[in-house]
């Protein structure tokens, strides 16, 4: 997907192609639960959580796959075991099939997120 031009994740989820809808929906429901305090904004032309205006996390629908944002590189360093022989980038999960994502993953690391603050990349 190139960069929307939603101006709510609403929007943004109504754009998503049906097979990867479900997957980003499911992943905004983990973010909104998880991340109490965070406001939900569209950045970047993405969906975006952020804490006192500061962006910690992200997701994307990407052409070859959905894309984890997190920005907090304590939150990585915490979890590096977890997140070994993941497709990852410098702060991105890169998930190439919807199926593949690892919601207790990212779950886990939402939570560490909204444990507490840090700095965000």
């Amino acid at each position: 997907m190139v960069r929307s031009q939603a101006e709510d994740v609403d929007g943004y989820l109504a754009e998503v192609p049906g097979e990867r809808k479900e997957a980003l929906t499911r992943l905004r429901d983990l973010c909104r639960s998880e991340l109490r305090g965070f406001t939900e904004v569209m950045a970047y032309g993405m969906p975006a959580y952020e804490r006192d205006g500061i962006g910690e996390i992200a997701f994307a629908n990407q052409k070859q796959y959905i894309s984890f944002y997190l920005l907090r590189t304590d939150v990585r360093d915490a979890l590096a075991d977890r997140l070994a022989g993941h497709d990852m980038g410098k702060g991105c999960l890169r998930f190439r099939r919807p199926e593949k994502i690892d919601f207790a993953l990212l779950r886990d690391l939402l939570r560490a997120t909204a444990a507490g603050r840090g700095t965000a990349c």
